[in-house]
C-alpha cells in the first residue's frame, strides 16, 4: 500500500471516528434513561447527593434518570457492576470516597483499579467528616475525648458504616494520629452504626455531616470536631481538628459522577456541562450546604487528579497500619 493511500486512510478513519463521537453526543442521551447506580441504601449521604442532582438533570437531559441500588461490599459492588456496562452514557455512577480511594486497596486482589477503569464526569461535592459521641460522654471535643479514651485501654469501639469505608478509615486514622488503639465495629451502613452509638453499644463515629447533622442538631449526639480545614458553618461553636492539634487527622469525603472507562468526550463533555450547571443553582447549592457537604464543582481533569491524589493518601494509610479485609 502506498503511502499516500495510507495516510489518506488513517484520515478517512479518525474523521468517521470524530463524526461518530459528535454525533453520539448529539444523539445522547436521546429516548432511552439513563441509569444512575448508587452503591449504598437509600437515605444515606450518598444517596443524598443522588437525589438532590437527579432532578436538574433530568430537567437539562429531558430524559429520565433512574436509581439504581446496588449496596454491599463498601460501594465495591456498585462500582465493579459499572466497569461490566457499554461506555455510551447511558450507566453513571455516584462515586464517593470509599469505594474510589479506599476499599479496593484493603483487598489483596483489588477487583478494579479506581484510576483507570473509571470515566471521571465531574465532582459534585466536598465535606469535612464530623467526630460525634453520645450527649451524656463527658469529653467536651476531641481532644478531651482522646485523654478520656487513653485512660480506658481496650474498651474503647469506634463505629463504622462497614469496612473499607471512608467511616472506617477516619478511625483507623484516629488511631494512627493519637496513639490509641480503638477497636472498630462495622455496620451495614451509617444508620444502624448511628442507632448504636446513640444507644452506647459504641463510643465514637466520624462521618459525613449529611449522616450526623440531623442527629446532632437533634441533641441525640454530641459533635466533638469536624475534620475538614475549616469549620462547618452548620456547627460554628464545634472546633477543627487542626485547631485541637490533631492536624493529621485532617479529611473530606468526596461525591462525584462517574461512568465506565472509554465514554466518548463528547458525551463526557455534555454531561460535565449539565452537572456544573446544576451544581451553580442557588438551591442546590443550599440543600448540600444543609445537609453539611459543600457544593465543590470539578471538571473531568481536575475531578481524576483529585482522586488519584485521595487515593495516595488512604493507600498510604492502609500500608501503615497494616489493613486488609482478606
Amino acid at each position: 500500500m502506498k503511502f499516500t493511500t495510507l495516510c489518506a486512510g488513517l484520515g478517512l478513519g479518525f474523521a468517521m471516528a470524530a463524526a461518530t463521537g459528535l454525533a453520539a453526543a448529539q444523539g445522547f442521551p436521546g429516548a432511552k434513561p439513563i441509569r444512575l447506580i448508587v452503591g449504598y441504601p437509600p437515605g444515606g449521604g450518598i444517596d443524598f447527593a443522588a437525589r438532590t442532582v437527579q432532578v436538574p438533570l433530568q430537567e437539562a437531559l429531558k430524559q429520565q434518570l433512574v436509581v439504581d441500588y446496588k449496596p454491599g461490599a463498601s460501594g465495591m459492588i456498585a462500582a465493579t457492576e459499572l466497569t461490566r456496562q457499554p461506555a455510551d452514557g447511558y450507566t453513571l455512577l455516584l462515586a464517593n470516597t470509599g469505594p474510589f480511594a479506599i476499599a479496593p486497596y484493603l483487598q489483596s486482589k483489588p477487583p478494579y483499579d479506581p484510576i483507570k477503569q473509571f470515566t471521571y464526569i465531574g465532582q459534585i461535592s466536598q465535606g469535612s467528616y464530623i467526630a460525634v459521641t453520645r450527649p451524656d460522654h463527658p469529653a467536651r471535643d476531641l481532644k478531651e475525648f482522646v485523654a478520656w479514651a487513653k485512660g480506658q485501654p481496650g474498651k474503647v469501639n469506634f463505629a463504622s458504616g462497614g469496612n473499607g469505608t471512608s467511616t472506617h478509615l477516619n478511625g483507623e486514622l484516629m488511631n494512627q494520629v493519637t496513639g490509641l488503639d480503638m477497636t472498630h465495629v462495622p455496620y451495614k451502613g451509617s444508620a444502624p452504626a448511628v442507632q448504636d452509638l446513640i444507644g452506647g453499644q459504641t463510643q465514637i463515629l466520624i462521618d459525613a455531616g449529611s449522616v450526623l447533622l440531623p442527629q446532632v442538631k437533634g441533641g441525640k449526639l454530641k459533635a466533638l470536631a469536624v475534620t475538614g480545614p475549616q469549620r462547618d458553618p452548620q456547627l460554628p461553636d464545634v472546633p477543627t481538628v487542626k485547631e485541637l492539634g490533631l492536624a493529621g487527622m485532617e479529611s473530606v469525603g468526596f461525591q462525584g459522577l462517574v461512568g465506565p472507562a472509554g465514554m466518548p468526550k463528547e458525551v463526557v463533555d455534555r454531561l460535565s456541562g449539565e452537572l456544573a450547571r446544576a451544581l451553580a443553582q442557588p438551591a442546590i447549592r443550599a440543600k448540600f450546604a444543609a445537609a453539611g457537604a459543600e457544593v465543590h464543582s470539578l471538571g473531568p481533569v481536575e475531578f481524576a487528579a483529585f482522586v488519584k491524589a485521595d487515593n495516595e493518601k488512604w493507600s498510604k494509610l492502609i500500608r501503615e497500619r497494616k489493613l486488609q479485609l482478606d
